[in-house]
C-alpha cells in the first residue's frame, strides 16, 4: 500500500507502507492517539513531525516515553539491520527497551532492511511496529526533509493513504498542547531495590523515565522510590535522601505538579537532580522561564561542554531528545549555567551556586549513545549521601 505524509505547509510526500496499517478503515479502527476527524475511507495517524540522525539504536529510540505524540523522522539511509531483540529484563525493568511500548504516532524512513541479522534478535523491524500498532512510511528522502525541517522548524503532520490529499480545512492538532507526560507517567507508587543493602534512597519523579535511568540508580546501589508526576511529595512518608525528575514528552509547562513539587523540594533544602523534562521543570520551579528549540535536538552525539568545572575546554559527546530549553536569560539570582551545547550554544544544564540543586537537558544514562556523562549520577548519588544530615536553611 502507497501512503503519503502530508505536512502542515502543505508539503505532500509519498512513500510505501511498512509498518501497521488496519486491514479496515472503519472509525472504529482509530488509534487512540490520532487527533483529528477522521474519514471513513482515510486512517491516519498525527504528530508533530521530528528528525533524529542516530544510526543505531532504534528499539531504545521508538520505547522511549520522550518521543510521545511524535511522527519522528530517521535519517540514517538503512534501518532495521539488526532487527529487534527479545525483552530481556534485569532490576525489575527491561534492559531493551527504554519503556514497555513504542510511543511514536508514526515513523518515517528512507529504506527498511527486510533481512535483518543479529544473535540477539528475534523479530523484524517491521513485525515489532505492527505489534505495537504503529503506520510507518518507507521510500522517502529523509534527509531532504530533515533539511526542510531544520529550515523551517518542525512541523505537524499526518501519515494517510496516498489518495488522501491536503487541504486549507485539514487539522492539524499540536500533541504539545496536552499533558503528554500525565499519559506516560507510573500511575502509582512503586518501589525498587538494588542487590544488596542501599546506600541512599531516591525520591523519583516519573515524567515519563527511560528504563535506563532507573537501572542507572540501582546498579549504583541506590533505592528507588517511583512516583507518578502529580503525586505529592510532600505527603510521602518514606524516608529519602534526594529528588531526581525524569524526562519526559511535551511542554514543561504543562506539568504543573511536578512544579510546585520542586519548589517545595527546594524550599526543604532537598538534594535535587533532574534530567531532560527534569531539567526544564528545574528552570521553571526555579522562576527561569522556558522556550521551544526550532527544531531540537534529537540524536546520539550531541556535543556539550561543561562552563563551570571545565572552564569549557572539555567536550561531552551526549544522547538527547529534548524540543525545549530553559532560557538562561530569565535564570535567577543564584543559578547559573552548568552545561552548553557546543554546536548552538543553547543551554544544556544548569546549576545551584549554593545548594544541591542542578540538571542536564541530555542523558547521562545514555541508551542509546554514548556514556562520557554517566559520572552525573554518582555525583549525585554522592550528594546524597553526603547530605543525609539536614541542610542549614538561609
Amino acid at each position: 500500500m502507497n501512503l503519503k505524509l502530508i505536512l502542515k505547509d502543505g508539503t505532500e510526500i509519498n512513500g510505501e507502507s511498512f509498518g501497521y496499517w488496519p486491514k479496515t478503515t472503519s472509525s472504529t479502527t482509530f488509534r487512540k492517539a490520532s487527533i483529528g476527524k477522521p474519514s471513513r475511507r482515510h486512517f491516519f495517524a498525527d504528530g508533530e513531525v521530528v528528525f533524529n540522525t542516530g544510526m543505531v539504536g532504534y528499539p531504545e529510540t521508538f520505547t522511549d516515553p520522550s518521543y510521545r505524540g511524535q511522527i519522528l523522522v530517521l535519517t540514517y539511509p538503512m534501518i532495521g539491520n539488526y532487527g529487534v531483540p527479545a525483552e530481556s529484563d534485569t532490576h525489575g525493568v527491561s534492559k531493551q527497551f527504554e519503556s514497555t511500548k513504542i510511543h511514536l504516532r508514526g515513523l518515517v524512513i528512507s529504506e527498511e532492511c527486510e533481512a535483518h541479522s543479529h544473535w540477539q534478535a528475534k523479530k523484524s523491524l517491521e513485525a515489532f511496529l505492527v505489534k505495537h500498532k504503529i503506520p510507518a512510511i518507507k521510500g522517502v528522502d529523509t534527509r531532504a526533509l530533515t533539511q526542510k525541517l531544520r529550515e523551517h522548524g518542525v512541523m505537524l503532520g499526518k501519515i494517510v493513504s496516498e489518495d488522501e490529499s491536503f487541504s486549507e480545512e485539514m487539522e492539524f492538532s499540536d500533541p504539545n498542547a496536552s499533558n503528554l507526560v500525565a499519559e506516560v507517567s507510573v500511575k502509582k507508587k512503586t518501589v525498587l531495590k538494588p542487590k544488596g543493602h542501599p546506600i541512599a534512597t531516591v525520591a523519583l519523579i516519573d515524567c515519563g523515565i527511560k528504563h535506563n535511568i532507573i537501572r542507572s540508580f540501582l546498579e549504583r546501589g541506590v533505592r528507588v522510590i517511583r512516583l507518578p508526576w502529580n503525586a505529592d511529595l510532600s505527603k510521602l512518608r518514606e524516608k529519602y535522601d534526594g529528588v531526581f525528575v525524569s524526562n519526559g514528552p511535551g511542554d514543561p509547562e504543562t506539568v504543573d505538579k511536578t512544579i510546585e513539587n520542586l519548589k517545595w523540594a527546594m524550599k526543604e533544602n532537598k538534594v535535587i537532580f533532574g534530567i531532560c523534562l527534569g531539567s526544564q521543570v528545574m528552570g521553571l520551579a526555579a522562576g527561569a522561564k522556558t522556550y521551544k528549540l526550532k527544531y531540537g535536538h534529537r540524536s546520539a552525539n550531541q556535543p556539550c561542554t561543561d562552563v563551570i568545572n571545565d572552564k569549557g575546554q572539555r567536550c561531552y559527546i551526549t544522547s538527547q531528545n529534548h524540543g525545549y530549553v530553559v532560557d538562561e536569560k530569565t535564570l535567577p539570582k543564584g543559578w547559573k549555567v552548568w552545561f552548553r551545547n557546543a554546536n548552538d550554544g543553547t543551554v544544556e544544564g544548569i546549576k545551584h551556586t549554593s545548594k544541591p540543586w542542578s540538571s542536564v537537558q541530555f542523558h547521562p544514562e545514555a541508551s542509546p549513545g554514548p556514556e562520557d556523562a554517566a559520572y552525573l549520577f554518582d555525583k549525585f548519588i554522592d550528594q546524597m549521601i553526603f547530605t543525609k544530615k539536614p541542610i542549614k536553611k538561609n
